[in-house]
């Protein structure tokens, strides 16, 4: 073999080791990625002072349960779970929070209690993106759903989605192919929409969200006896968005997160456009029917989709920032 040959195959061995190398640093920056109790060493209290704090504000406030579970959906299905959700409008950026389609998100200023604890126990270090999604796992369980064991070391997004938000939040109104692809593209399957719209077994439906169901007409796929009651409590044809005019999603368990939510959308009982589809499209009857049957069925998708969701393209490692404040990013000189 020539010494010409011999020194093609040493660059060739060289720029295959460099090439090897900066691939591992990449790797080695970007992190390992989100793993089971990550703030084991850096703060061992995180996960208890959140869990503590969310049984607290609960006790005070019922309502926050709600907030919480709302949350995750809201900011990991835009994009990712880097709390960008909780991101304050700037001078030049609109807040997602501030959006249309996050009318009735509420209770953001509980997130900061939580952050404001955790910070006095370890400055610096837990991210609000984690707060996030174990606030939202611990409001689970007080809502009498499952617990539901959740990774952490997600960091904190620098920036709003507001201006992309349409483009991965489907609305209660889209048809449920579109809700299903949606769902698909963050890796989450039927049976797994399926059960995460369970959530809908919780909380109220502002009435501007359904008014269109009543009037002019009343939708003919509603129950007759549960209209009677939505037209109670939603006695204006355009109500004042201000106004607290809501239907409980549920009337015999609004506080408590079970599967009774598809016993009355098999009823007709639905309040939404999503609900009623789900229960009539024949890609997701059978889950409903099956979910209806069986709270532990839907506990264990609901378990294994709240999982996927959580874990939908984070930042992690060296990537992004803990913010010291949930609702402003960090100030860098």
């Amino acid at each position: 073999m020539g010494s010409k040959t011999l020194f093609f195959i040493a660059l060739l061995s060289l720029s295959a080791i460099s090439a090897f190398a900066d691939a591992a640093e990449e790797t080695a920056s970007a992190g390992p990625g989100l793993v089971m109790n990550f703030y084991k060493d850096s703060c061992p209290q995180a996960e208890d002072i959140i869990k503590e704090q969310v049984q607290l504000l609960y006790k005070r406030h019922k309502n926050t349960a709600f907030s919480w579970l709302r949350n995750i959906f809201h900011d990991c299905a835009v994009q990712r779970c880097d709390a960008s959700l909780l991101l304050d409008s700037t001078r030049r950026t609109l807040s997602e929070k501030e959006t249309d389609r996050s009318f009735g998100l509420r209770n953001f200023r509980y997130i900061e209690t939580i952050k404001e604890a955790v910070e006095r126990e370890c400055p610096g270090v837990v991210s609000c993106a984690d707060i996030l999604v174990l606030s939202g796992r611990d409001g689970i369980v007080a809502l009498g759903g499952p617990h539901i064991p959740l990774k952490t070391g997600r960091r904190d997004g620098r920036k709003s989605r507001a201006d992309i938000l349409e483009q991965y939040l489907p609305d209660h109104n889209e048809s449920m192919t579109v809700v299903l692809e949606r769902f698909a593209a963050m890796g989450i399957d039927t049976p797994g929409l399926v059960a995460l719209l369970g959530s809908h077994s919780v909380g109220r439906t502002h009435c501007v969200k359904l008014v269109h169901r009543l009037y002019p007409e009343v939708d003919p796929a509603l129950n007759p006896g549960h209209v009677e009651h939505m037209l109670h409590k939603c006695p204006d044809q355009i109500p004042d968005p201000k106004a607290v005019q809501y239907v409980r999603n549920d009337r015999g368990t609004p506080m408590i997160l079970d599967n009774n939510y598809y016993r009355n959308i098999l009823d007709n009982k639905g309040l939404l456009i999503v609900d009623h589809q789900l229960a009539t499209d024949k890609r997701t009857k059978p889950y409903v029917k099956k979910m209806a049957k069986s709270q532990d069925y839907f506990f264990k998708e609901y378990s294994r989709a709240i999982t996927k969701l959580t874990e939908n393209n984070p930042l992690t490692g060296t990537e992004g920032e803990i913010r010291l404040q949930c609702n402003v990013a960090n100030k860098h000189h």
